[in-house]
């Protein structure tokens, strides 16, 4: 087979042509690109020594939401019509963009990578918005074509080659088997929640055969099982860089080799990430892969990873407490376990950013799986925001598949997803990263929403009140925010960065206009804040229909260091803030 037959003439300029239109549009969104109008819905884009123009329609939505029509654009100098070209795209507007001469060639290369996955995906057979909203939790998970909705270059993953992407990308939904090590417990450390013991978990994760098969592989080398830990390991992660980089840690026998693992995995929307398709109920698996992706190498670091089951068990009680939180059926899905590996000569030439410390550790999640009643089935809260090849969403198909109206299916939706995240800010000062990835739906038999699932806790929570009372193992969560910046979190994570595209999306494709969107928004969160008067002076303090909030512009971090974006154990600081967004919500008020 051929390993570049996506790459055609045809599909390679249809990539251009969406990545052109998402960059148009994103990038007029943060304010690095001011569009000239020309009448009409039409608008231009000049390029940075004004010798290129860039023609294109496009209609505007709330929250200064660009919806540009990839057939409508067109590129000129002078009276000459030149081809699209994406990487010329943005080479013209580098100025603009802010691009330095380090950042500039790393992100053409994440482009070209972006454009090479969208060309691949092209291939697959086509499925309707209708088919993939009737389809089962994987395929859903695998049939997703764009990646995260704001960032433009959002599928560099370099490091992977061509045959790799094959085996290893989501869309590829290729069946992988991860790799073991034995890591000797002298640099290794394993943690878990309160009722987990490690000799157990594993034996239920592998099997008693797997285990004893590695047992008898070290003993084989006069090595004793009870010596080490066992680790997964993402195949590219063994091939391109431990086998290399820790080559010394597996000469001295502190890493073993053991091969691979019986069960077979699908990479999940983040990448390193993956759900075990030989047993559904077993946990997920996270492990550390040293590949450049949308603005963070994605290691984990063995000494996060230490904290990780006590900060799950942590929040998992706190939501099983919650009265509110329990009426909405809203839940997570803890990560149980954790295993990292501690390269100390390494460590001891680095700072805690550095990706060499995050080269080798693993955690295990929960399987959403085993929480499903009978009718109920699974979808990444992502899949609203996917479009087909014929323009309909997979939010509209879920709709009409539900006979509401589209303001109930809304509500239901907002109750399930809206209303968590709105409690855990205002009760406790508390933060996710509720994009879509991070959120599974649980949908009924005909496509409404029934309740929210969260997922990926201990990297992505954060706690704001600088007074609350968090167990010691759990104060690393524990974050310094602004005040006047905190209901940002939700402003940007939650209404820019998913329901401007939602709304959008389902005004587009004449589902429900934006009034009836965002009129439903704002009457969930008037019920949640009526349910709650207690919290009424928090309602005051952080107003979420404020007349406008800040823009936070997401591509501007990814422009200006496309290695470490921000630094998680302290958000806040790295935000690029460019004026203000109307909130749509005000006017409900």
């Amino acid at each position: 087979m051929n390993p570049v037959s996506h790459l055609t003439p045809e599909r390679w300029a249809d990539a251009e042509r969406a990545l052109i239109r998402k960059g148009l549009a994103e990038f007029a969104h943060e304010r690095l690109l001011n569009p000239q109008e020309l009448g009409e819905s039409r608008y231009r884009v000049l390029s940075d020594d004004g010798t290129v123009e860039y023609r294109f329609t496009a209609d505007r939505f709330a929250l200064d939401h660009w919806q540009v029509y990839p057939e409508s654009i067109s590129r000129h100098r002078g009276d000459e019509q030149l081809p699209l070209d994406a990487l010329q795209f943005i080479t013209e507007l580098r100025g603009s963009l802010g691009l330095s001469d380090e950042i500039l060639p790393v992100y053409l290369e994440e482009i070209s990578s972006t454009l090479a996955g969208t060309a691949y995906k092209s291939t697959k057979p086509r499925v309707t918005a209708a088919e993939l909203a009737r389809a089962d939790f994987q395929a859903v998970e695998t049939g997703m074509t764009e990646g995260h909705p704001c960032f433009v270059a959002n599928n560099g993953r370099l490091g992977f080659g061509v045959d790799e992407y094959r085996a290893y990308a989501p869309e590829a939904a290729a069946p992988i088997h991860l790799i073991w090590l034995a890591a000797h417990r002298d640099r290794a450390a394993f943690t878990a929640g309160a009722d987990i013991e490690y000799d157990a978990f594993i034996r239920a994760e592998l099997g008693d055969a797997a285990v004893d098969r590695f047992a008898g592989i070290l003993a084989a080398r006069g090595l004793d099982l009870a010596d080490y830990l066992l680790m997964p390991v993402h195949p590219w992660q063994w091939w391109n860089k431990l086998s290399v980089t820790f080559a010394a840690e597996v000469a001295r026998e502190r890493l073993v080799y053991l091969g691979e693992g019986e069960d077979a995995y699908l990479a999940q929307q983040s990448i390193r990430t993956f759900f075990n398709t030989s047993d559904p109920s077993k946990h997920y698996v996270k492990t550390a892969l040293s590949v450049l992706n949308m603005g963070f190498m994605r290691g984990l670091s063995a000494a996060y990873m230490e904290a990780t089951p006590a900060i799950n068990d942590w929040l998992a009680q706190l939501v099983a407490s919650d009265p509110v939180l329990r009426a909405a059926r809203f839940s997570i899905i803890r990560e149980r376990a954790a295993v990292g590996y501690r390269h100390l000569e390494y460590e001891a030439a680095t700072d805690r950013y550095s990706p060499y410390r995050k080269m080798l550790a693993a955690l295990w999640r929960e399987s959403p799986v085993e929480r499903l009643a009978e009718g109920e089935r699974l979808a990444t809260m992502a899949s609203l925001l996917h479009v087909d090849h014929a323009g309909a969403s997979f939010a509209g198909a879920l709709v009409k598949d539900s006979g509401l109206e589209p303001a109930a299916w809304l509500r239901k939706y907002l109750d399930a997803y809206l209303l968590p995240v709105l409690h855990c800010f205002y009760a406790y000062d508390l933060v996710y990263m509720p994009h879509g990835e991070n959120v599974i739906l649980v949908l009924d038999e005909r496509g409404a929403v029934d309740r929210a699932i969260f997922k990926d806790i201990a990297e992505e929570i954060c706690v704001m009140d600088p007074q609350a009372v968090l167990p010691p193992a759990v104060e690393r969560i524990r974050a310094e925010v602004p005040e006047d910046m905190k209901l940002l979190s939700v402003f940007t994570d939650v209404f820019d960065c998913f329901f401007r595209f939602l709304g959008a999306t389902l005004a587009a494709e004449g589902v429900a206009d934006e009034d009836v969107f965002w009129r439903t928004v704002a009457e969930s969160v008037k019920d949640y804040q009526a349910s709650k008067p207690e919290l009424a002076d928090r309602f005051a303090q952080y107003d979420v229909f404020a007349e406008t909030f800040a823009l936070s512009a997401l591509n501007r971090l990814q422009l200006r260091n496309n290695k470490q974006m921000v630094d998680l154990a302290d958000p806040s600081a790295a935000l690029q803030l460019v004026g203000d967004l109307v909130n749509p919500i005000a006017r409900f008020a």
